[in-house]
């Protein structure tokens, strides 16, 4: 070899970008809050990839199962996901029966997530118990939407028969669906405000329902990783009163194979350039870095959990 080829090769080894720990998130649809997140965090992490000798990349994905299963493939590192789906996956009941992800491992609680549930005016659906012979989109398969709604129709004694058309459509398809009269409603768990929402508010005046009574008290009773919720009045067109539902977590999850010194330092720039992290996105509005501890329903990884024992947030 030469002289110049090993001083060429050495450059190479030594160069920042040699080094670099590339790490993936899976996400959601391009419409929803899952790909924004995620994409978020990426470029924050890879604003500063020559320090944290990390480069993170985004993926489009179906959401919450999708994420998971792919995390227990080993076909991504990281996922969005909700608390329940998490919860679920971690012990291996629901959705995952018998089937439990043990690598699977919380980083931190984002923001909260909404069941929201959005019906064309001329639908005669004003509460849930409306939804029968209607042609209502439950969430595409693999999704923590589409868990969370069929649990939401055992609570009650709904059954997927009973409704004319039970569609798998995924969030993308959902706005133009409801707009041609293909669908007289659609489920989306999301964080709000939301631009999936207002596409179908701003085009056809779409009516968000109330999710309320006494059998949602008896589901947030049987299921610690749910809670009650409000989408404030006026935040979409044609729905000027506050709208109660309840919803989960969106939790950004890891493979215990990611080292623990990458998920110190992507958790790490986070609560470091946290007020700069909040403008990313509307939904990160009110969450403060205690919130981030909030809903975990998997193990902390140990990397996170050194940053935040650090921070003195645990």
């Amino acid at each position: 070899m030469t002289k110049l080829g090993a001083i060429a090769i050495l450059s190479l080894i030594s160069h920042p970008s040699f080094a670099l720990e590339r790490i993936t998130i899976g996400t959601g649809g391009l419409t929803g809050t899952y790909y924004p997140t995620g994409a978020a965090i990426c470029r924050m992490v890879n604003k500063l990839s020559k320090d944290v000798k990390i480069r993170c990349s985004v993926e489009a994905t179906q959401a919450s199962v999708y994420n998971i299963n792919s995390i227990n493939n080993s076909e991504l590192d990281l996922g969005i996901a909700q608390s329940d789906v998490v919860y679920q996956a971690s012990r291996g009941n629901g959705q995952f029966k018998g089937k439990q992800v043990k690598k699977l491992r919380s980083v931190m609680a984002i923001y909260p997530e909404l069941l929201t549930f959005v019906t064309r005016a001329d639908s005669n659906i004003n509460s849930l118990k409306d939804i029968k012979n209607k042609r209502i989109n439950i969430g595409n398969k693999g999704s923590g939407t589409e868990g969370t709604v069929l649990t939401l129709f055992k609570e009650n004694n709904i059954k997927k028969s009973q409704l004319k058309y039970a569609g798998s459509l995924n969030a993308v398809s959902m706005p133009d669906a409801l707009r041609d009269n293909k669908i007289d409603a659609y489920f989306y768990i999301v964080g709000h405000p939301n631009a999936n929402i207002k596409i179908s508010t701003d085009a056809i005046n779409a009516k968000i329902i109330p999710l309320k009574g006494q059998t949602i008290n008896s589901l947030l009773k049987k299921y610690p990783y749910f809670a009650k919720a409000s989408i404030p009045a006026g935040m979409y067109k044609n729905n000027n009163k506050k709208i109660e539902t309840f919803g989960v977590k969106a939790v950004l999850v890891a493979s215990t194979d990611v080292k623990d010194a990458t998920i110190y330092e992507l958790v790490k720039v986070i609560l470091e350039n946290f007020d700069s992290f909040k403008k990313l996105h509307p939904v990160y509005a009110n969450i403060t870095k205690a919130s981030l501890l909030d809903g975990l329903s998997a193990p902390l990884h140990k990397g996170a959990k050194k940053y935040f024992k650090e921070a003195g947030l645990l």
